[in-house]
């Protein structure tokens, strides 16, 4: 099988110099003396087709992805067989830094509809990469971010009410959508309901429900995959207030730590 062609340097600086998701993607911060060197090793794919995987479980890193416009989605098999999804990637996001570790893929990249991808050989990039401090800045930077998104994962999963979980959900999707210039408050799915129960852990009853909760609630009104947030306040609210109530039994700790320290200094000391 043939690999696809690079296309020339000029084509190339089009893609990287002139791309609205710069500042997103490993050109952001980089000066534009060094972008040169970038250039030179990205390799613009052909446009990937619906369920097209960019690798699968087990196969060897030999490269990182970004779709310029399109959405993916990383995904795993369990012992009995089913899928479960471990993250959505947005255009402007880093596909495959799960193999960093070991240097195999630990699941598989499938879009979720027609992407164009750009492709970053890791070797290559590696190797500008421990030359150019800004580019290495940059790396560590959406490394940062996917692992954040991670973190926000783990957040919806432990939250019990359904209607939490889809919220929260909806919050992170929005925020990351004004993140690459798109509008979080108005917005259409890339991922069927199916996709977003197994991202969440949920039946795709429960998510269908939880959907037309908040619709009733006036939080969200829905349209097929189309979904306009209406009451953004409780949106944050019930994104938000589980690490509100966190932070307010931290500081109630901390307080009632501090008077108890206090009362024992005084028994210690005598009154003042």
């Amino acid at each position: 099988m043939s690999m696809p062609p690079v296309i020339d340097l000029v084509q190339l600086r089009r893609g990287c110099s002139q791309c609205s998701l710069q500042q997103l993607c490993l050109p952001g911060g980089i000066h534009a003396s060094d972008l040169r060197q970038l250039d030179e090793i990205v390799k613009r794919r052909r446009p990937v087709e619906r369920g097209e995987r960019l690798f699968r479980l087990g196969d060897r890193m030999e490269a990182i992805y970004v779709a310029r416009d399109g959405a993916f989605k990383t995904t795993s098999v369990s012992e009995d067989g089913e899928e479960q999804i471990l993250a959505f990637h947005l255009p402007g996001e880093l596909i495959g830094l799960d193999a960093l570790g070991s240097g195999f893929h630990r699941c598989e990249a499938i879009a979720l509809g027609t992407a164009n991808v750009c492709e970053v050989p890791f070797e290559e990039l590696s190797s500008i990469a421990a030359q150019l401090p800004s580019l290495q800045h940059q790396l560590m930077r959406v490394i940062g971010q996917s692992g954040d998104r991670d973190h926000d994962h783990m957040d919806m999963l432990v939250r019990k009410q359904a209607s939490e979980r889809i919220g929260l959900f909806l919050h992170s999707l929005g925020e990351r959508l004004i993140h690459i210039g798109a509008s979080g408050a108005d917005f259409k799915l890339p991922m069927s309901r199916q996709d977003i129960a197994r991202f969440l852990g949920l039946a795709m009853e429960t998510v269908s429900r939880g959907f037309t909760r908040l619709q009733e609630d006036g939080v969200i009104a829905v349209a097929g995959r189309r979904v306009q947030i209406l009451d953004a306040r409780e949106l944050d609210r019930m994104a938000h207030g589980l690490d509100m109530m966190r932070r307010t039994c931290t500081v109630q700790a901390n307080f009632d730590y501090s008077s108890e320290q206090g009362a024992m200094r005084k028994l210690r000391v005598g009154p003042d």
